[in-house]
Order: C-alpha cells, then sequence, then structure tokens
C-alpha cells in the first residue's frame, strides 16, 4: 500500500477587515479575532477556531469553508527567510486530521500570526 501526505495549503496575502458575514457561521461566545486575504477570499481567526472562505469556479459563487478548531492542533512551525531576503514566511500546522501549509506574503507580519496561534492554543 502506497503512503502519501496529504497537504492542504493556503496563501495569506495581507491582513484585511473582518468580513462582515462571518458572524453568520460564528457560536455563541466565539468572537472574530483578525483576518487575512488570501486570492480569492479570506481566512478568519476566532477565538475557537480558523475558518478559510474558499471560492470555487469562475465566478466564485461556489464557497467551500474550511474550519479547523483549535483543539485538533497538535504542533505548529513558523519560519522566516530573516529581515533582508523576507519575501514570504511559512507556517505549518500539524493536526488529528493531516498537515496544513499556510504560506504568508511579504507584508503578513509572521510573529503577530504566530502569536494569534499560540494565544488561540495556550490559553
Amino acid at each position: 500500500m502506497a503512503e502519501f501526505d496529504n497537504i492542504l495549503s493556503w496563501t495569506l496575502i495581507s491582513e484585511c477587515p473582518v468580513p462582515d458575514d462571518v458572524n453568520e457561521i460564528l457560536v455563541e461566545g466565539e468572537v472574530a479575532v483578525a483576518a487575512y486575504k488570501t486570492f480569492r477570499d479570506s481566512a478568519i481567526f476566532t477565538n475557537k477556531r480558523l475558518i478559510v472562505r474558499d471560492a470555487q469556479g469562475l465566478t466564485g459563487k461556489k464557497v467551500e469553508i474550511y474550519s479547523l478548531p483549535y483543539s485538533s492542533i497538535v504542533m505548529w512551525s513558523t519560519e522566516n527567510a530573516g529581515k533582508v531576503l523576507d519575501i514570504n514566511a511559512e507556517v505549518e500546522l500539524w493536526t488529528r486530521a493531516g498537515h496544513i501549509k499556510i504560506n504568508l506574503r511579504k507584508g503578513v507580519d509572521i510573529r503577530k500570526f504566530d502569536k494569534l496561534i499560540a494565544d488561540a492554543l495556550l490559553k
């Protein structure tokens, strides 16, 4: 039997305001903390989970929503190239469901992002 790693990958371009319609999918006691623009949609950090909205198809009317409860994350790592050639950074999340890779474009503060994850998992 062949073994393979399914890696889910997202690229976050810049920090953005939390979309208004996110409140429709939040549960009682859940609050949106930060949001990041992806190529076609956004990734939202709440106090309970990471939500990624992924528009699909040519028109983008079909939307898939990924919801990653922080309780499923068992480990994470962050990596950047340093101050001189800091073109992008990478975050890797190991979860009970698999491995997730998040690319952060230049301008996204890797340390702020790292703190968001730490606050969510370690508090």
